[in-house]
């Protein structure tokens, strides 16, 4: 759809169609609606980066703690949203060898322990080996440091997301 479509969605389909942007948020999604007219695909995406970026540590941390375990026990169990099962798919989370799985389940763990939200990176823009590798890594990062890469993350998948939904205008004339 394009940029004039998503303007003229009323408020119960705008959050219908873009309600999982962000991860099992769609009181975000509700909140960016009053902000229409959009006038392109990146001002709808500033919008949602604007309103992440305005919430308190608390409503951050919140946003996180939204996010699945990557290959944890959602995407076992078949229960992510079609969003994430398609992202974690693609970044070969759900092709762990046992000892990887294994593995992350114990970073995972290690990890929530330590910060009180579960790890969070764009998997489509990562592949299994890279996963791995940064949630071995940002475990041992500061508290503040890690809940904003995690908040930066969390708005790369966004913007993957609305990508995936709503049509660059600027993008289709050329």
């Amino acid at each position: 759809m394009d940029i004039a479509t998503v303007n003229a969605l009323p408020y119960e389909d705008f959050v219908n169609l873009l309600g999982n942007v962000v991860e099992k948020c769609p009181i975000i999604t509700a909140a960016v609606w009053s902000g229409r007219p959009f006038s392109n695909l990146t001002a709808l995406e500033a919008a949602f980066s604007e309103f992440i970026d305005t919430l308190p540590e608390s409503g951050k941390e919140g946003v996180l703690r939204c996010h699945p375990d990557l290959a944890g026990r959602d995407l076992q169990g078949g229960t992510l949203t079609h969003e994430s099962q398609e992202e974690q798919t693609g970044a070969g989370m759900d092709a762990l060898t046992s000892a990887e799985a294994s593995r992350v389940t114990r970073l995972n763990e290690e990890y929530k322990e330590r910060f009180g939200f579960p790890f969070v990176i764009c998997a489509r823009l990562n592949d299994k080996a890279t996963v791995l590798r940064h949630l071995s890594e940002r475990r041992h990062s500061e508290r503040a440091q890690e809940r904003a890469r995690g908040i930066e993350e969390v708005k790369k998948i966004c913007r993957l997301r609305l990508r995936a939904l709503v049509r660059d205008d600027a993008q289709s004339k050329l």
